[in-house]
Parts: structure tokens; sequence; C-alpha cells
């Protein structure tokens, strides 16, 4: 293969996972050209790491926290400049289950010419079951067991992705959807650029023979009605800062719209029957009236 695939790694303050995570991208059986790191406390250390890789690298540091959003943009950017044709994503926190992972997204995205091919992304303690739900109609899907036997296709299931951990897209891909956009630091950036990437009309996927193992996220997401339904409530202030004010943008959008009716039941339900807690309610309608009008100073947070 003579295309160029860039790996890219955004981390923060988190050196022991970041080295984990470094070790198995550049153990691929088909290793990336390229690695960048972009370092969001532009720590020496990890400079330092970054330089002992067996592979072409560089590194980002970054005297300003850009986020999760903007520290991939940056480091998507990078890679175009440097002529990728691929560009790999990783996070500190995850790596991919074996030395396969990008062969075998490599061939998926071949096959059914893919822009965008993302691993399953499995549960770091027990890689059988989801790190994060996934939702089929009304029905939440947990272990990979259930996406496999549902899936219409043996490799693929198509129109579905999780971004961006483990996640390979063409580099013409990002060219027509753009970088994530660093207003929204984190979370729901991965949203943001999986509904450009639908109403692009580029084919895309979820590869089934491809794991990357992650902790488990799902614990935020709390049943509701009997467990039909969920909703989602991180496990601190800021996280529920950036949740719920990115959302309250994100369904603003074109082709995110019709979720809005769905969502002022899920939480009206859920913090007013199942939480008893209607200042939750106030809050949460605050975050999404800041998203919904733009209002992305992070300050904000800190003047409530």
């Amino acid at each position: 293969m003579t295309e160029t695939i860039v790996a890219i790694v955004v981390t923060h303050r988190r050196p022991d996972e970041l080295a984990k995570s470094l070790d198995a991208v550049c153990a691929q059986s088909r290793r990336p050209d390229h690695l960048i790191v972009v370092d969001n406390d532009h720590d020496e250390h990890v400079r330092d790491l970054v330089a002992g890789q067996p592979i072409p690298t560089t590194y980002l540091g970054s005297r300003r926290n850009l986020g999760g959003a903007g520290g991939f943009a940056l480091g998507m950017l990078h890679a175009l400049s440097l002529g990728a044709d691929w560009i790999w994503l990783a996070d500190d926190d995850g790596r991919p289950q074996n030395s396969e992972v990008l062969t075998t997204l490599l061939d998926c995205a071949e096959r059914h010419d893919l822009a965008e091919v993302s691993p399953m992304i499995c549960d770091l303690d027990n890689p059988d079951k989801l790190a994060f739900p996934l939702r089929r109609g009304l029905s939440w899907r947990r272990y990979v067991s259930e996406l496999r036997v549902e899936a219409e296709l043996p490799d693929l299931m198509p129109g579905i992705s999780h971004l961006f951990n483990g996640a390979l897209f063409r580099a013409e891909t990002l060219e027509a959807v753009g970088v994530p956009d660093l207003r929204l630091f984190f979370r729901g950036d991965e949203t943001e650029v999986h509904r450009r990437l639908l109403r692009s009309g580029l084919p895309f996927g979820t590869c089934l023979q491809a794991v990357y193992l992650h902790p488990q996220g799902g614990d935020e997401f709390k049943p509701i009605l009997g467990g039909k339904m969920h909703a989602q409530y991180p496990d601190n202030d800021t996280k529920r800062y950036f949740t719920y004010r990115n959302r309250g943008y994100l369904q603003a959008q074109p082709g995110m719209r019709k979720l809005l009716l769905q969502e002022w039941l899920r939480y009206g339900w859920y913090f007013l029957i199942s939480r008893r807690d209607p200042a939750g309610l106030r809050e949460w309608i605050r975050l999404r009236r800041l998203g919904r009008r733009e209002r992305f100073s992070r300050g904000e947070r800190l003047q409530r």
C-alpha cells in the first residue's frame, strides 16, 4: 500500500494511559506512516514520550486546552498538511484491541468503498460488552454479539459509526465534512461530525471485525420508562455543562431537529419523575438555551 496513513492521538494529563495507547497504535501490523500527538497540557514528559516512538512523530503541544474537539481539529489539519491519504483517530484512554485493527479497517473501507469506518468500541475490562450502548429503535444494544446477530452484512453496519475512537477517515472525507468544531470543546463534537457525515451522503459504517477498547461509558445513561428510553446524566457539573449545552446547539441544527420532542419528553420525565429534581430540569433548560443561542463562552460555566 502506497497511501499515507497518519494517526492522531489527543491527550490531556494522562501520560500512563497515553503510553499504552501509543504502544498499541505503533504495534499495528500495518504501521501508520506518521503519528501526531496533540497535548492539551504542553507537558515536556509527554513530548519526550512521543519522541521515543518507533515511527515518525509530530508533537503538538498546546498552551491552551483545546478540548477533544479542538485537539482533533488541530491534528486533522496538520495531517492533511502532511499529505495524509487516511487519518486514523485515537484517544489517550483507549487503544486498538490487537495489531490487526488498522489493517482490518482499511480492508473494510476498501471492500465497501467507505468514506469513513469505525471499529466497535468495547469495554476495556469486558471486551464482549460495548463501551457505549447503541440504541436501535426502542431497544438498546449493549453487547457485541447483539450487533453481529442483527447485522445485514457479515462485516459492516452501514450508516452507523461511533466517533472518534479508532475512526478511520479518508482525507477527501474531511475536505467534504470538515473538522470538529472548536466551540464544542468536548462532549457532542463527535455527534456533530457524525451529523455532517449523514448529511454529506458519503458512505460510512462500523466494521464488525475490528475492536477499539475504551473505559465503560454507559453508566451515564440512566434508564427510564422501564429501560425503553434513557437520559444522559454525567457524574459532575463540568461534564453536564458541556453535554447539555452542546446538545442544545446540536439539536437546533439541520438533521437533528426531529429529536427535539423526544428530548423534552425524556429529560422532563427523568428530572421530574425519576429524580424528583425540578432544579435539575431548570438547569438543563438553561444549558440547552445557551447552546441553541450559540453562547459558547467557557466562562459562562463559572459565572452562574
